[in-house]
């Protein structure tokens, strides 16, 4: 055991003793190993730091050759834009100087000519005053010769001036008038033939009063009644007159109203077919008739706006569109005429170049106001014109409506067109028919209107109506007052008249010596 530890004695005191000198021998290598790893760090350093500064003064260099080289090309544009600039300031210099003495040129020449004009001036007075005094010799010598003062001559000179002119204007007038009127027609009859052929339309001339045939002359006195109570009732609740005659099967009713006048005839009708006539039928019978009538009235409206092709037309102006399927004027029915004008102001405007849609639209619109003339005061353009307004209708419709007539100056092509369509429409032969005193008080007061000018000797209305032919006193009215003198009689025809289509103005002057051999 003593041994034993003894040995274990001496291996711990050379351990305690190896232990530090171990330790020692490892803390120096370790101090030289990171001497040794800090001197390559220094020195990677070095050259990290000294390649750095190799490549700043590299940098450095080339950017300072930069600067120089753009410094030189700055001074170079410089002195290029100096140089050009001074070239320019030369050339306008010159210029300058050129127009200076240009500009000194002309002021002499000025000078000069003032100069010369002063001299003539003076020259042309002296002459002047020299024609003034052989002016006012002449003029008296003249006087003395003719007989006449200076004023005399002057008024006869200026009358007689007077009148070549007015000779060459009336020539020059005709001519261009006549040139401008074959003109004009050529191409408005190739218009309208185009528009004629392309809507061709039947007339049917319609009466003031409606016809109901009988079954038997038994049936008047069923329509009758006792002591006249049915008839009363009808009268009553159309406002229509009924004339019960001894016209054979047959009861014609009259009244200014046609809708009146179909409400009665459909009721009527429809009392003859049911046997029944008694007042309380009656006015079952006239309520189922009005609605009827109301229904026939919206779906014609609406049926003629379809036919033409206008659409956005307010319902109420699309129901008194319907009314004039039962109005007539002179023997055409109105609603057939607008749908006519509608078709031949569409043609019309195709042809033209303008919009047909609206000129289609003018032309349904411009007879409107018939539909309730004869309730409402005013003519029809009137009536037709504030129906327009009322609706909020387009300014040229409008305006269409009221100059389809002349009434107002038309403002648009489309109005003129429509005023064409509507003539057409009216004029053509078959279209309308006139009661013989409109016809007879129509060629009167064309008589008497070319009769009330001055230098009229005779005048005949011929061909209907359609011409005036004039006979002027040839010792008053001259070759070329007769240009004037028929425009003046066909502005006053325009003026004052109503008619279908154009009247045809035509003067005749002649001079006739007589005498007799013996």
């Amino acid at each position: 055991m003593p041994i034993a530890l003894t040995v274990i004695l001496t291996a711990a005191i050379t351990l305690a003793v190896a232990i530090p000198v171990i330790s020692k021998i490892a803390v120096d290598r370790r101090v030289k190993q990171d001497q040794a790893t800090v001197g390559s760090a220094e020195e990677k350093a070095r050259k990290i730091v000294d390649e750095a500064l190799r490549l700043a003064e590299t940098k450095k260099r080339e950017a300072l050759l930069e600067a120089k080289e753009e410094a030189l090309k700055i001074k170079n544009d410089s002195e290029r834009e100096a140089r050009d600039r001074r070239t320019e300031v030369q050339r306008l210099e010159k210029r300058v100087m050129s127009k200076e003495e240009a500009a000194d040129k002309k002021a002499e020449s000025l000078e000069r000519r003032e100069a010369n004009v002063s001299a003539k001036e003076e020259e042309l007075k002296k002459k002047q005053s020299q024609a003034d005094k052989l002016l006012g010799m002449r003029q008296q010598e003249l006087e003395r010769i003719s007989g006449l003062t200076s004023e005399q001559a002057k008024e006869y000179l200026l009358k007689s001036v007077e009148e070549e002119a007015k000779a060459d204007a009336a020539k020059l007038y005709r001519d261009l008038e006549n040139e401008a009127r074959d003109e004009a027609q050529k191409k408005a009859r190739e218009l309208v033939v185009t528009a004629i052929q392309r809507c061709a339309a039947d007339n049917v001339a319609e009466a003031a009063i409606s016809v109901v045939q009988l079954p038997s002359d038994e049936m008047k006195g069923r329509i009758i009644g006792r002591e006249g109570r049915n008839i009363r009732t009808i009268e009553t609740l159309t406002g229509v007159d009924l004339i019960i005659d001894d016209t054979p099967e047959a009861v014609v009713l009259s009244s200014f109203d046609p809708i009146r006048r179909e409400v009665a005839r459909n009721a009527l009708e429809r009392l003859i077919m049911d046997g029944r006539i008694h007042p309380g039928r009656i006015e079952d019978t006239v309520e189922k008739a009005k609605r009827e009538i109301d229904n026939v009235i919206k779906e014609a409206g609406e049926e003629a706006c379809l036919e033409v092709g206008v659409h956005g037309i307010h319902p109420e102006l699309v129901k008194y569109l319907g009314r004039m399927k039962f109005r007539t004027s002179y023997g055409q029915n109105a609603l057939s005429h607008s749908i006519e004008v509608a078709r031949l102001s569409g043609l019309l405007a195709s042809e033209i170049g303008v919009d047909v849609r609206l000129a289609k639209r003018a032309g349904l619109l411009h007879d409107i106001g018939k539909s309730v003339d004869h309730e409402v005061e005013g003519t029809h353009v009137q009536i037709g014109t504030q129906l327009c307004r009322k609706y909020k209708e387009n300014n040229i419709v409008i305006n269409a409506v009221e100059s389809h007539h002349g009434d107002v100056e038309p403002e648009s092509l489309i109005a003129c067109i429509v005023q064409a369509a509507d003539t057409i429409s009216a004029a053509r032969p078959g279209a309308r028919r006139e009661t013989l005193e409109t016809y007879t008080n129509r060629l009167k007061q064309l008589e008497d209107i070319a009769n009330s000018f001055k230098g009229v000797d005779k005048s005949f209305a011929i061909q209907a109506g359609r011409e005036i032919r004039i006979m002027v006193v040839p010792e008053q009215i001259s070759d070329a007052d007769m240009v004037f003198l028929a425009r003046d009689i066909a502005k006053q025809i325009e003026s004052e008249l109503e008619y279908p289509g154009q009247v045809k103005v035509s003067l005749i002057r002649e001079s006739r010596v007589v005498d007799y051999a013996k």
